[in-house]
This record gives structure tokens, sequence and C-alpha cells, in this order.
């Protein structure tokens, strides 16, 4: 069997986001970008599947700007991903034609039985590609999976609202978003660093794809920093005090009570 994983770059979450002059998105300058957190245990989970003998071989797929993005997928293949490929296109590209994309790259690259991706991107926080992209390969999924198990078919643990666990059972070829518990990705040998870089990373156009950006019916714009957090608010007195007090803010300046 055969694995397609589907991650993402994104910033740092400790870079220090500035927007462009006109609004129109962050301004990229000095931002460290790295592979999506939750990507890295889909990149995980396809590896050890491969090492126990569930699956041949590993191909990691990402969309984006092909200079920029190989580094995550140079990290994805130090991780002992077999194969990469970059599909160069702009930042701008939303959910619905990334998914096409890489739909279309995933297809392109031959059968497969199981496809990775993480639950969501940490930057947007849309937590969509996932699942257009199986509604694209025509595939069942299942979302937020923190525990997996690969037998003749697919046994699934999902996270729902009120700490209660989902099970799914899922026939292949079927695509999981992998959440934070499913395992605990590996840090990059530097045996496997070294190979990383030599290894070639195959290119794609979203034109070889058939993928035509002015299809895209999305348009961000007007983008706005969160406002900044008020200053923090010492209460004095002992503890009978401050519950009074704290009870009073509450109800009268931040109005949640």
């Amino acid at each position: 069997m055969k694995i397609s994983v589907c991650i993402k770059q994104v910033p740092d979450t400790e870079s220090k986001i500035k927007l462009k002059a006109d609004a129109s998105g962050i301004d990229t300058t000095g931002i460290k970008w790295v592979m999506n957190p939750y990507d890295e245990y889909a990149v995980e989970e396809a590896v050890k599947s491969r090492e126990t003998g569930k699956a041949t071989s590993v191909t990691v797929f990402s969309v984006g700007p092909k200079a920029r993005v190989v580094e995550s997928l140079r990290t994805a293949l130090a991780m002992g991903v077999d194969e990469a490929v970059v599909i160069d296109a702009n930042d701008d590209l939303d959910s619905n034609m990334t998914a096409k994309a890489l739909a279309a790259a995933i297809r392109a690259d031959g059968e497969f039985g199981l496809v990775f991706t993480g639950k969501l991107a940490i930057d947007d926080n849309l937590a969509s590609v996932s699942q257009m992209l199986a509604e694209n390969l025509a595939i069942p999924h299942a979302t937020v999976i923190s525990k997996l198990e690969q037998g003749d078919s697919l046994i699934a643990e999902r996270e729902v609202e009120g700490g209660t666990k989902e099970i799914i059972q899922l026939t292949r070829p079927a695509l999981v978003a992998a959440n934070k518990g499913l395992n605990m990705p590996r840090y990059p040998s530097l045996p496997g660093i070294m190979k990383a870089k030599k290894k070639v990373i195959k290119e794609l156009t979203l034109e070889s794809l058939g993928v035509t950006v002015a299809d895209q019916r999305t348009k961000h714009s007007n983008f706005q920093l969160p406002p900044d957090k008020p200053p923090v608010r010492m209460i004095d007195g002992d503890a009978a005090t401050q519950s009074k007090t704290l009870a009073t803010l509450l109800r009268q300046e931040a109005k949640v009570l």
C-alpha cells in the first residue's frame, strides 16, 4: 500500500506577525517558516506505517511557493518519507483550490491506499482542506483522529465535544486527519537530514494539474490584527474581598455575568 501525506508550511508561532500596508495579507519579511505542527503527526503516522510493514512507500505533497515550501518537504524527508512533491502556487490559494491541486497531484502519482493530513493548519485554522480533499478524491475520511488501528479496515478514534470519543470504521482508500496524541513525532536525525538534502523533489505547477487559479471564488482582503489585550488588573485584599471585587468587575466591567 502506498501512503500520501499532505503538509503545509506555516509561520512559526513565535514569529512577530505584521500586516502589509494595504491590509491585503501578512508581511512575510523576517518570518520563520515551519511545517504545520499537526502535519508532523500525519508524517510520523505514515512513516510508522511503512516501518511496520503496513505500507510500501510514503510520498509527501505540499502546495505553496516552491522556493520556500521545499524546506518543510525536506524536513519530512529527513523524518523518513520516501519521496516529496511540491506544487508551486501563490500563498493566497484558498482551501478549495488547494484541495483540488492536492487531489490532482495524488492521482497523478498513482494508486494510493491512505492519505494523511493534519486536522488543521495553525495559520488560518480553517480545518477544511482535509474534507475537501477527500471529496475531490471520492474517498471516505475521518478528522481529529487521536488513535488509529490499521488492519483489513481502518478503525479511527476521534475526539468529540464533551470529552467523549467516537469510533469510525473506514475502508481503503481513505483519508485520515491527525490530531495531537496520535503519536509522538520524531526529530529528524542528522543522517536523515543529510540524505534529505540530496533527494530530488518533484516539482509540479497548477497548470500541469489542470487547476485554474481564475476559478478561485474566495478573495481575502482587509486583514486585521486582533486587538491588544487589556493590562492585567491585580485585586488587593483578603480572599473574601477579592472574590467580591472580582464578581463586581465581571458583572459591571467585563459584563460576562
